[in-house]
This record gives C-alpha cells, sequence and structure tokens, in this order.
C-alpha cells in the first residue's frame, strides 16, 4: 500500500490508516510519515498501539522532549497520533491530551553601527552604496527625510498591504510652530 514493498504482512490495524488517510487524500509523504510516528509510538509502548492508555501517550511526548526531538517533529507525531486515535481507531477521548508544541520566536539579526558601517564600505560602486543605504533606512521603521523647502519633511510609514511600507506626510508638518 505504501512506496516501499515489504515482505511482512500488513495489519488489519495498518491498513485500515492507510484506507482512512487515502479516502481523504493524504499525500504519499503524509501517509509514510503517519505511519511512521505510530509504529515509533508503537515500538516505545511494547505493545500494539490500539491498546494504549491516556498515560503511554503522555509518557511518549515526554519522552520526545527529554530525548531532544525538535517542536516540528513532536507536532508531527501528535498530528499522526491524533489521527490515529481519533479516526481510525474512534477513540478521540485518548488525542484529547496530546498537545502541540509551541516552538520558540528567534529574534532577527541585527547590525551594529560598526557593521553597517563595513557593509557600506564593502559595497562594490555608488549604485549598491546607495541601495544599502536605502534599505538601512527603510527596516529601521524610521526613513530619513531631508529638508524640502524651508522646513524638514516628517514622513510617517506604515505597513501596508502586502507588506509593504507606504509613507505620507506627517499631518503636523504642515503646521509652522505647533507641536508635533
Amino acid at each position: 500500500m505504501t512506496s516501499h514493498p515489504s515482505h511482512r504482512p500488513i495489519s488489519a490495524l495498518r491498513a485500515r490508516m492507510i484506507e482512512d488517510m487515502r479516502v481523504r487524500g493524504f499525500t504519499e509523504k503524509t501517509r509514510n510519515d503517519y505511519i511512521r510516528n505510530v509504529r515509533a509510538f508503537a515500538a516505545f509502548i511494547g505493545r500494539s498501539p490500539d491498546t494504549a492508555t491516556a498515560e503511554d501517550l503522555r509518557r511518549f511526548q515526554l519522552h520526545q522532549t527529554q530525548t531532544g526531538m525538535q517542536p516540528p517533529s513532536i507536532n508531527g507525531a501528535v498530528a499522526a497520533l491524533r489521527f490515529f486515535f481519533t479516526v481510525t481507531l474512534d477513540r478521540p477521548d485518548l488525542a484529547r491530551p496530546l498537545t502541540i508544541v509551541r516552538e520558540p520566536r528567534r529574534l532577527p539579526a541585527v547590525l551594529s553601527v560598526a557593521e553597517v558601517a563595513l557593509l557600506l564600505q564593502a559595497a562594490p560602486g555608488p549604485k549598491y552604496k546607495a541601495a544599502l543605504a536605502t534599505a538601512r533606512s527603510l527596516s529601521s521603521g524610521r526613513p530619513k527625510a531631508g529638508p524640502v523647502g524651508r522646513r524638514a519633511a516628517r514622513l510617517r510609514g506604515r505597513r501596508a498591504q502586502g507588506r509593504r511600507y507606504r509613507f505620507r506626510a506627517h499631518a503636523a508638518a504642515g503646521r509652522a510652530g505647533q507641536g508635533p
């Protein structure tokens, strides 16, 4: 039933799970991943997965975390086991305690002033230096506006549709002598 022919007969439970996934239009890769995750769970508890208890699932998820498995891999196993218990076995009570692991968000790398200066010096020509300086001013969230006429123009940027910044003159720029 999978792309890897085996000489071992397929159990009725695995055949049913494969049929359930095929009916729902799962891709071959997803089917193989789900079967692999359920097989790993069965190997962990040492018996057929249809005899599992809620405590077995809790211990398995704890084992995955303690062995250093990354959140995307743990979440793949959670999805496979939820499908297996809710769809194939029709035992949603066992799937409820399975929790998705949140992946910590990493902060983006921010260059120091010295690093930006080195980057601008390394640019091969004035065209590239201007492009890098423009990108730097836009990414800082505060576009640099030069003087326009007698007073400096104030620009306020906001993120618009398509994740692009759109700039417009600040309302206070036209009011001479008034606050910001």
